[in-house]
């Protein structure tokens, strides 16, 4: 009896795992179904009231519409508030070098290497950032955002949708601090390249920017802040091999490629 008891025990514990398994796999293809079913519900919103976004590909639509949790009215409305955007604040559908030789010069963003995902990493050395003077200075630290962005998106390749960036504070002090600035890059990142931020890694984070932290935060939505990670001195070079290669990481760190400003 004992020995019959312990096998149907068994028998039973193999059916329900397989069944676990089963219904995992059917969640996932019944929530394949209905992203893309949305997303056909999608484009045909948006083609409507704005003609010129049946060029878009799907891909592209598909990340505004995850990063509304597929709400379609939500994903519409971002979407269409961003070819607003591109069409006002990049009108020739690239930012010129000549728009933006300030922040160029000052070499605080780079772009170099893939991480163990095939994404592009970026590095900003947020020292080397200081606030602009006025409405100016905060559009060109804007633009030249954007002109970081798109040259990351180019480098995707495979299908690839994310880059990887890693924003060094090591020397960062209350000089550098640029509320307008910070708000204006984060705003572009999840409004008008959504789903494109794989993993923001902030390393050699001076005890001082917490209070700049507190401010910048409220800024920031839910999906972007799962994105980030506060990096301890003690664990860089552990955090980075986590995610990107050694032949990958910059030399600064630890690694074998050197920075190459954009």
């Amino acid at each position: 009896m004992e020995c019959s008891t312990h096998n149907a025990k068994s028998s039973s514990n193999g059916v329900e795992e397989m069944n676990i398994v089963e219904d995992y796999d059917q969640e996932i293809s019944l929530s394949d179904e209905l992203e893309q079913y949305k997303l056909g519900v999608l484009r045909t919103s948006v083609e409507k009231k704005d003609p010129t976004s049946k060029g878009v590909d799907d891909m592209m639509l598909r990340r505004f519409l995850r990063a509304r949790n597929l709400d379609i009215e939500k994903s519409s409305s971002l979407f269409l508030k961003y070819l607003k955007w591109r069409r006002e604040f990049v009108p020739r559908g690239f930012i010129s070098e000549s728009e933006i030789t300030k922040d160029l010069a000052a070499k605080k963003f780079f772009l170099q290497g893939l991480d163990k995902d095939g994404r592009p990493i970026g590095v900003v050395l947020v020292a080397k950032h200081f606030p602009g003077k006025g409405k100016v200075g905060v559009d060109e630290f804007k633009r030249f955002v954007v002109y970081f962005l798109d040259k990351a998106c180019s480098r995707m390749e495979g299908g690839q949708e994310k880059f990887l960036i890693i924003a060094d504070l090591q020397g960062w002090g209350y000089s550098n601090f640029d509320l307008r600035g910070y708000v204006g890059a984060i705003s572009i990142l999840q409004d008008c390249y959504p789903e494109r931020l794989g993993k923001l890694l902030l390393v050699h984070v001076p005890y001082i920017f917490m209070a700049a932290w507190k401010m910048i935060y409220p800024f920031i939505d839910n999906n972007t802040r799962k994105k980030i990670a506060f990096v301890d001195n003690k664990k860089l070079s552990s955090t980075l091999l986590q995610y990107i290669d050694d032949s990958q990481i910059p030399e600064t760190y630890g690694g074998k490629l050197p920075l190459v400003p954009i």
